[in-house]
């Protein structure tokens, strides 16, 4: 299998590193957050920022929008989670439940609820109804680094620093399973579109692959130079993307696991620092990245049909 890469636009405009990407109301609008403390919006179809932004007290690590209430969680170092109404454009709510920066913000309407996680330690589960803590779990020392959502088996995995992944009930939270993932810190896993595979990034700079029924691990590649720090997969489910510390974003065979792309500086462009979030669009399959360098830069991924 084959693709092209094309570079379509890099948006600047932070004035520090980008730490997180989400996707707005409309598929072809992303919201970044920052190091600078500012939450910034573009629009990837006219390849145009927004006239909108959000400034917040703290640096932004994660976003989550849920378009179902119009409602944009941002989640910073202090700890707290701003709760902003897009349509009344205002911060409705701050809560203040972790006691270190906060890495993921998830929601899911069929639990009704959103989760984070933590550099407490503490995996958090919240109502969506009156944006109000249910329940935090204290997971372990390390910082809890990511969420992900299995629909198929109703399953929720957490990525964390002390190099486990867990994987929980999605409706009583129980805990269904523990898996030693990585040699260092598990910073991120992601489903499968089918639920079938649970793929993981750690700190090791491997990329391990596990099937869900009993989370048996089928494969270990040293995919990198440096952490990992987010995985994506394409729309279609036939690839998958990696982000790392060392200042590539590769894309991968889903099915085989094959390396088919190394998108760095010198091939195509690419980041100059850390890659440290992606979204793989709907909209035109459309890649973007961010990272150190404050470049926010959409990729047209095209596969390549061979006679």
């Amino acid at each position: 299998m084959k693709i092209n890469i094309e570079k379509k636009t890099a948006f600047t405009g932070h004035k520090g590193s980008v730490y997180t990407l989400e996707t707005g109301a409309e598929k072809h609008l992303i919201f970044s957050g920052s190091s600078d403390r500012v939450i910034a919006a573009w629009d990837i179809e006219s390849l145009i920022p927004l006239d909108f932004t959000a400034r917040l007290p703290a640096i932004i690590y994660a976003l989550c929008y849920v378009p179902e209430k119009n409602l944009l969680f941002a989640g910073t170092s202090a700890g707290q989670i701003h709760v902003l109404d897009l349509t009344q454009m205002k911060e409705i709510k701050i809560l203040k439940h972790h006691t270190g920066p906060i890495f993921s913000i998830r929601y899911s309407i069929q639990t009704n609820c959103f989760y984070s996680t933590g550099g407490d330690g503490h995996f958090a589960i919240g109502s969506l109804e009156n944006l109000s803590v249910l329940k935090i779990k204290k997971l372990c020392d390390e910082k809890v680094r990511s969420i992900d959502f299995n629909y198929s088996s109703s399953e929720i995995a957490v990525a964390s620093g002390d190099c486990y992944i867990r994987i929980f009930d999605l409706n009583t939270l129980d805990e269904k399973k523990v898996i030693l993932a990585h040699g260092l810190s598990a910073n991120i896993a992601r489903y499968s579109a089918d639920g079938k595979i649970l793929l993981t990034g750690g700190r090791d700079a491997h990329l391990n692959v596990w099937e869900t029924k009993d989370y048996t691990q089928l494969a270990s590649i040293p995919a990198h130079n440096y952490a990992i720090y987010d995985i994506a997969f394409s729309p279609n489910g036939k690839f998958f993307a990696t982000a790392s510390r060392d200042k590539t974003l590769k894309i991968w065979d889903a099915s085989t696991f094959e390396l088919l792309k190394r998108i760095n500086k010198d091939t195509y462009n690419g980041h100059l620092n850390s890659v440290n979030k992606l979204i793989w669009s709907d909209f035109n399959n459309y890649l973007i990245s961010t990272g150190d360098d404050r470049a926010i830069i959409v990729w047209e991924i095209t596969e390549v049909n061979e006679l």
